[in-house]
């Protein structure tokens, strides 16, 4: 991508953060949207097929943000989600989430959230597999690898559901020391 269309999408995700600080996802017009990032429809859709693909693509900067962060942690990487953590990854995500970076939360909180977390446990099941030495002295042997990688995935949109649902009122740290008790 060249500089011009980085900007572009750049322009697209703020005006798409910026209305979910204001309304729900599914209230949200891809003509909201195309005046906020000032934008035409063929613009916006010669980046993204549909709405959707949009959610879906903030979730990919989200996880390549935190896949960068660990396998480049020197290297300043150009993401919509932006830190200096050198935290373990899923304390750096939930710091992110407490944050509410690029308005996140109201996507985990929404009425219609079911897609958003379908596209975050993808992005979730990709770094478990990348970080799965952090959890095998826990699996059992008679445990399918593919079942065991499900599991702390749907342990940790659980958890960070739990922490939601409570006011988010422990800290990050607090959080991943409970998501790492429950695996």
């Amino acid at each position: 991508m060249d500089r011009r269309q980085k900007r572009t999408r750049e322009a697209i995700f703020q005006a798409f953060t910026g209305l979910l600080s204001e309304k729900s996802f599914e209230k949200i017009t891809v003509g909201e949207i195309l005046e906020r990032a000032d934008v035409g429809r063929a613009t916006f859709y010669a980046h993204f097929e549909t709405k959707d693909f949009l959610l879906k693509e903030l979730c990919e900067e989200l996880f390549c943000h935190i896949f960068d962060s660990v396998s480049k942690p020197e290297i300043q990487h150009r993401h919509i989600f932006t830190c200096e953590e050198g935290d373990s990854v899923f304390l750096h995500l939930l710091k992110h989430l407490k944050n509410n970076d690029n308005n996140i939360l109201k996507l985990l909180v929404g009425q219609n959230n079911e897609l958003f977390l379908q596209y975050f446990k993808k992005g979730l099941l990709r770094l478990i597999k990348s970080q799965l030495s952090l959890f095998e002295e826990r699996k059992s042997t008679i445990l399918p690898e593919d079942f065991w990688i499900n599991h702390i995935a749907s342990t940790f949109v659980e958890t960070v559901r739990w922490w939601v649902d409570h006011g988010m009122k422990e800290s990050p740290e607090t959080v991943a020391e409970y998501f790492s008790l429950a695996v």
